[in-house]
């Protein structure tokens, strides 16, 4: 059944509920949607452990220090031909400020801690990589402003809180297949990102630069206080909701459903001025948004990582939220070991290649504590992988009694090659979706999230979509200088495909057993 908006909007009570519900700071106790597939007695053999902002060293940063990974194996890792110049640069960045703050990652690993037992949900989206070429405010806020619509569109499905996370502010560094890059005889170093090195061809772009971490820095600095303003100056409130379409959906499908949405949630939002809540009123005018990126370039993350002094712990300060990437993984490698000692929430992508009981042993390495929100799996494989290998991993970590929250990455394991280009098919993404949905509502877990490389750009990077993109299509405007994205209409689409599982999956569990 196609998703309307008069499926999603039940009555002005649920309406208020699940808007009152998205913000840390002003929100009262959420009404909890705990059906019993998501249940914690799911996880009743380890119990997980409360969240506080002062406690005792975890056992994950005992033997452990900012610098501990360089004694583990290291790869992914650029060779700087000046150290000098990299110590040089490394003391600079530890003289700055943090980019994020402590007790914002706590907030968002409370929020993740609810998504992982089915009582909210987590939207990561953004960039493959940002550049410093395209950084620019209007790609910013378009691409904030879809993922403002997108949630909208996914918490009046699911009448539950969204967790707005950007792949923004940091995402720079590329893990890569090869060390080289081979182009008519002429070997060159593989472009890692715009924080490494440069992506045109030729000698002296690729040779890796340290200054290009004081960049990024600045870069993301920048970034993050233009995405602080849209959250909580006035931009993101809910009254502003009509307002968000952009010009090129204007005269689409996606754009039409997405008016009427927003025509029921201005009607819901004159019902609530009504009764007493006032346009005014700080849960109605901004919105929680966290920064995230994969931890890929240790030098760089050691030099942004700050003692907590309310809690003495340990957090990497260039985002809210790291994860460690398919190629980055190794339980005795220096990414791991880096990770398991800042108390940032984690994510840990996983492919078809991700073996039950290694999952297992590297959570626990993770999060010894069984934490709730502490660990993300980000699963990645396509939709045919996903039905046969998810639920042998979905059993392995229940029968080890940890709490993580689900995610689909529906994007990495579907890229293929088009004449000339990489690109992705929206049919395989959204089958990849479908077949999450399917597997968790197969062994009673919870799907709590999507991650998704996506832009408010109008690109041609990914084929197919209501408005049917074509190979012939992709080189009109193909801007990515990395992996193919979603644009705006595509994101949005994918956004009400999600919302009407999540609504199945609310009646489902409403319903009398």
């Amino acid at each position: 059944m196609a998703l309307t908006t008069a499926t999603i909007f039940t009555a002005a009570g649920n309406i208020s509920t699940a808007i009152a519900t998205t913000s840390f700071h002003h929100a009262t106790e959420p009404t909890i949607f705990s059906p019993f597939p998501c249940s914690p007695s799911n996880h009743r053999k380890r119990k997980a452990n409360p969240i506080s902002a002062v406690t005792t060293i975890p056992p994950a940063q005992k033997d452990w220090s900012p610098d501990s990974w360089k004694s583990k194996k290291a790869s992914q890792l650029p060779e700087y031909p000046e150290k000098s110049e990299l110590e040089a640069v490394l003391r600079t960045l530890k003289s700055f400020p943090p980019i994020v703050f402590a007790g914002e990652s706590r907030k968002l690993e409370e929020k993740l801690g609810q998504a992982a037992l089915g009582n909210a949900f987590l939207l990561q989206g953004g960039d493959c990589a940002e550049s410093f070429k395209e950084f620019n405010a209007n790609n910013i806020r378009d691409t904030f402003r879809v993922i403002l619509q997108m949630g909208v569109v996914l918490m009046f499905g699911g009448q539950m809180p969204v967790i707005k996370v950007g792949r923004m502010a940091g995402q720079f560094a590329k893990p890569r297949s090869e060390p080289f890059e081979e182009r008519d005889g002429v070997k060159l170093p593989s472009y890692r990102g715009d924080n490494v090195n440069g992506d045109a061809f030729d000698e002296k772009s690729r040779i890796p630069d340290p200054h290009r971490m004081i960049r990024a820095y600045s870069q993301s600095v920048s970034t993050l206080n233009l995405l602080r303003a849209f959250a909580t100056g006035g931009y993101a409130a809910m009254q502003r909701v009509s307002q968000w379409n952009l010009d090129f959906t204007e005269h689409s499908e996606q754009g039409d459903r997405y008016r009427e949405l927003a025509h029921r949630v201005d009607e819901a939002l004159g019902f609530m001025a009504a009764a007493g809540l006032t346009d005014g009123h700080p849960v109605m005018s901004t919105t929680d948004f966290w920064t995230s990126h994969e931890c890929l370039l240790l030098p760089y993350e050691q030099a942004l990582t700050r003692e907590d002094s309310t809690s003495g712990l340990y957090y990497d300060c260039s985002a809210h939220m790291l994860w460690v990437g398919e190629r980055t993984r190794q339980l005795d490698g220096a990414h791991v070991e880096f990770l398991r000692g800042v108390a940032n929430p984690l994510g840990i992508k996983v492919s078809d290649k991700m073996d039950p009981g290694e999952l297992v042993r590297l959570i626990d390495i993770l999060n010894p504590q069984n934490k709730a929100g502490r660990i993300t799996v980000i699963t990645r494989m396509g939709a045919e992988n996903m039905r046969v290998k998810l639920p042998h991993l979905i059993r392995a970590v229940r029968r080890a009694g940890q709490i993580v929250t689900w995610v689909s990455d529906p994007m990495h394991g579907n890229t293929i090659k088009a004449p000339g280009l990489k690109t992705r098919s929206f049919d395989s993404i959204r089958a990849e979706v479908r077949a999450f949905f399917d597997v968790h509502d197969q062994e009673g877990s919870c799907p709590g999230g999507v991650h998704l490389e996506m832009t408010g750009q109008n690109v041609t990077e990914c084929v197919g979509g209501s408005r049917t993109i074509t190979y012939n299509d992709l080189s009109s405007r193909y801007h990515t200088h990395c992996d193919p994205r979603l644009n705006a209409s595509q994101s949005l689409e994918l956004a009400f495909i999600i919302a009407e599982r999540l609504r199945k999956r609310r009646h489902q569990t409403s319903s009398p057993m």
